[in-house]
């Protein structure tokens, strides 16, 4: 098939960065980037390459020039120091060079909010890709193709497990071989001389030497090649792998050499303990006769000694892993079964006594190797390169819509899907697409949201859910609480099992908040009751509770439960005992460019600044207020693109220290918080920029995004679960569709009454200006 080409008027290629490991590190992906960076710069045009280098836990190698900025594997700052490095630079495209175990975080996850913070185009090259993964290995891969605009694999399997395991868009997968060196074909006695190999047949495997290399394998099948060819040797070399020595030292080496004195064939398998240069190298190929890679697991995507071999026309012997069955097919080279001393002695035998044979397949294989010599290679990336490009330029978003103004109409009030989520036990947590996922059963934080948005909707003029339906989520959150703990469960099995005993103090948290407003806005009486009497029982256990999220959604939840109880001197201590906490914590993390509670942004960021500022409006205390409206404001400056749309914290970036925010991955509950908080903000202090960041915020869900991707269906209340960098998640869960109404509602009473669902302007015993 035909590549469909987009012709668009772009500005010359210019700059190249790559991401990955680079010489002098002693690996295959090392060797690869730099061979790569080096054959592009080398092309006519004058692409100006750069290398951002990988470097191995507190290990510092004396790079190339090309090397421009280096990242510890383990240090989640670097990358973002690295992303920053890569924005500034103007690159045209960055090339990632992908390997499991060269990137930190659990699977290298690290990498994920490097690329989502990257303006430029990525393409990235996967040197694995596993048929089998674990679900952070998946999840971490899936991310990385998601924020790539091309993904290259060296073999045809490597695009199929892409389609079919990771559900990979065809379009988006290209296939280009691994490099070779342009390398004249040669006879080896020359280079025996010179490496001391005259008159030997000589057998070699190269590389850094692990176990999975099965070089036993081939040591026991000397015996049997010396009946017949007594002047062969079996040169090993390279290094041993650096991970390997670092968990067992020389171990493995040891054993190999103790198994050829053992098998009485040591005086013919050399040994050369070193990483050569590529000059070296080319000679050690260039000597031998026959080149074996006795592999031990097929799920080699690549190999880049069995490349080089190829390209020089060499005679190979190998086992049958993905990239050899490939790459050998046709006659190319031959191949024995995994683990077969005996089939490996008698393919290379073969090839040894049989000079023309060993001549036929050199010659055939070096023919069909000239497609893959670097130039060519080179060529091929960077017209792939260009595909990226004008993909982005195509794909870029038109100009987004402007935020709504106040007196626009809002959408609906619709709840179609939030009342085709629930059951007769409750809300279940997730969808696939709209449909409701039973796999994950509920969750008492989602119920606890829709028995709050039941109760707000009592509150602010809005048609109300049915009542069945609101004395469901009652009865969730009731059965949640465990008073043998005296906390909520959180997470049921659809099988109406709890799967805990006690849910986190968020959840503990948010349950509170629920119950507080249910036991102040609620339309039935006795439904009230129970929720003002379980809030005052589960309130006990906050005090010792460590999460400022649990305590900003216990302030919430005190701040209608006050409202309803205001004699409870218990509920009123407690909320300034809490109050006080979080304006603490904002004094003892804040620093000029940083304020805020804690040193890493994460879920519902808004609520802690919402919380401070209600709790202040109802206290009276200036102290609350204020703290609530400087996080928040310092809050806002972030969530904003350059072109002043609201744009969420992102997932991609949650605990990161003190980091400017990832912008990936976008969820709804965010822009629900902002919502509720600034709204709150311009109810206490009547500056009108918090009005128009409220309706920012609520502008995101219609479409006023980084992608101009409308995530709400208005006619039923369905919502997406979030933005990625490059799609919205068609999935249309719990969380997202009450995050969604949530906002709504908030916006809705506030555009009737101008003030909140009191219509009431509060006065303020001391005047505001943030």
């Amino acid at each position: 098939m035909k590549r469909q080409t987009i012709h668009i008027e772009m500005a010359p290629f210019q700059r190249l960065a790559l991401i990955g490991n680079s010489l002098p590190r002693k690996c295959g992906i090392a060797t690869f980037t730099t061979d790569l960076q080096q054959a592009i710069a080398a092309l006519p045009g004058a692409v100006s390459t750069t290398i951002v280098a990988m470097n191995d836990g507190a290990k510092r190698y004396s790079y190339p020039e090309a090397v421009k900025a280096q990242i510890t594997d383990d240090t989640p700052e670097d990358y973002l120091r690295a992303a920053a490095f890569l924005n500034a630079g103007s690159f045209d495209v960055i090339s990632l060079q992908h390997e499991f175990g060269i990137f930190g975080g659990e699977a290298g996850g690290f990498i994920v909010p490097l690329l989502a913070h990257l303006e430029a185009p990525i393409v990235t090259t996967l040197h694995t890709v596993l048929a089998e993964p674990t679900t952070s290995q998946r999840g971490v891969l899936q991310g990385i193709i998601g924020k790539s605009a091309k993904v290259v694999v060296m073999a045809h399997k490597g695009a199929q497990l892409l389609r079919e395991v990771y559900a990979t868009p065809a379009a988006k997968i290209e296939v280009i071989p691994h490099g070779v060196p342009d390398f004249p074909f040669v006879e080896p006695e020359q280079a025996k001389a010179k490496l001391g190999f005259s008159g030997k047949s000589v057998i070699l495997t190269f590389g850094l030497l692990s176990p999975n290399k099965g070089v036993e394998f081939m040591i026991d099948a000397m015996p049997a090649i010396l009946e017949r060819c007594r002047d062969a040797v079996y040169v090993v070399l390279g290094a041993t792998h650096p991970s390997l020595v670092n968990r067992e030292g020389e171990a493995y080496r040891t054993s190999l050499i103790e198994r050829a004195n053992d098998l009485d064939v040591k005086q013919h398998v050399k040994f050369v303990d070193q990483f050569v240069d590529k000059a070296t190298l080319l000679g050690f190929i260039a000597m031998c006769d026959v080149y074996v890679t006795p592999y031990v697991n097929e799920a080699q995507m690549t190999s880049g000694t069995l490349a080089y071999s190829f390209g020089l026309g060499k005679a190979i012997v190998s086992t049958p892993y993905w990239h050899a069955r490939e790459l050998l097919a046709g006659g190319l080279g031959i191949l024995t079964p995994f683990r077969d001393s005996t089939a490996l002695s008698e393919a290379i035998v073969g090839l040894l006594i049989d000079d023309d044979q060993r001549r036929m397949i050199r010659l055939r294989g070096y023919e069909a190797s000239r497609s893959m010599v670097w130039e060519k290679v080179a060529q091929r990336y960077l017209a792939v390169f260009d595909d990226a490009r004008a993909a982005r330029r195509a794909e870029a978003p038109k100009a987004p819509l402007r935020p709504q103004a106040p007196s626009a109409a809002l959408p609906d009030m619709r709840t179609d899907h939030l009342r085709s989520m629930c059951d007769d036990t409750g809300i279940m947590q997730h969808a696939i697409h709209s449909v409701p996922d039973r796999t994950h059963g509920y969750c008492v934080d989602d119920n606890a949201r829709a028995l709050l948005l039941s109760s707000m909707l009592d509150g602010r003029g809005e048609q109300c859910l049915p009542n069945a339906l609101i004395a469901r989520f009652a009865a969730f959150v009731h059965h949640a609480w465990n008073p043998s703990t005296m906390r909520f469960r959180n997470f049921m099995g659809y099988d109406r099992r709890w799967l805990e005993a006690s849910g986190s103090e968020d959840s503990h948290g948010r349950a509170l908040w629920a119950l507080g407003v249910c036991a102040d806005h609620d339309a039935d009486l006795s439904r009230r009751r129970w929720a003002a009497a379980l809030f005052a029982q589960a309130l006990a256990v906050v005090e010792a509770f460590t999460s400022p999220r649990a305590w900003a959604f216990t302030l919430l939840g005190l701040g209608s439960y006050c409202a309803a109880r205001p004699n409870d001197p218990v509920s009123q201590a407690l909320r300034r005992t809490l109050a006080n906490r979080l304006v603490g914590l904002l004094g003892e993390v804040s620093t000029p460019e940083w304020i805020w509670f804690e040193t890493g942004l994460s879920y519902d960021n808004a609520r802690l600044s919402q919380a401070l500022i209600m709790t202040g409006e109802a206290t009276d205390c200036a102290a609350y207020r204020i703290a609530g409206l400087t996080s928040l404001k310092w809050l806002t400056s972030l969530q904003s693109t350059p072109a002043g749309l609201f744009r969420p914290i992102g997932t991609d970036g949650f605990g990161m220290q003190r980091a400017r925010p990832m912008p990936f991955d976008q969820q709804p509950v965010e822009a629900a918080a902002a919502i509720a908080a600034c709204l709150a903000a311009f109810r206490v202090s009547g500056n009108h920029a918090w009005q128009r960041d409220a309706e920012r915020a609520f502008a995101w869900f219609l479409g006023d995004n980084d992608l101009a991707v409308p995530l709400v269906d208005v006619a039923t209340g369905a919502c997406r679960d979030g933005l990625h960098a490059d799609r919205a998640n068609d999935n249309r869960g719990a969380e997202s569709v009450l995050s969604y109404l949530l906002g709504l509602t908030d916006i809705r009473a506030f555009t009737r009454s101008g003030w909140g669902h009191d219509g009431v302007k509060r006065a303020r015993s001391t005047p505001l200006s943030a």
